[in-house]
């Protein structure tokens, strides 16, 4: 229990460093990732209103028929999120890892975002 109390904390001190630096606008909200083993959350947060214009999941039925803790489902969730902040008129979007680094299934879902019109 220990080691697994240590990475959260490390993962939160990370998260709170880039969040110091990476804040969402109206014009450019943030695009937060969290991953957990299981499942990927991503969502597209304007920090001045305090609320979320977008967000996607492996949580949600359609994307909870398949594998949730692989890049595919990581991809999807890239395109669904990105599906969605376009039809809520956002283009451009500043881009938050939430403490995780940037590679695997984290990558995988800010490249399918980008893919799909995002842009950051």
């Amino acid at each position: 229990m220990a080691k697994a109390a240590t990475i959260h904390r490390l993962r939160t001190r990370r998260h709170a460093r880039v969040r110091v630096k990476v804040s969402g606008t109206p014009e450019r909200p943030r695009l937060s990732v969290f991953r957990s083993n299981r499942h990927i959350v991503a969502q597209v947060i304007d920090d001045v209103a305090g609320h979320t214009i977008a967000a996607a999941s492996t949580v949600e039925a359609p994307l909870r028929a398949g594998a949730t803790g692989n890049v595919a489902a990581a991809e999807e969730v890239g395109r669904l999120v990105a599906a969605r902040a376009r039809e809520k008129g956002v283009s451009k979007v500043v881009f938050d890892r939430g403490g995780s680094r940037y590679h695997g299934r984290v990558a995988a879902l800010a490249d399918a975002a980008r893919e799909a019109g995002l842009e950051f």
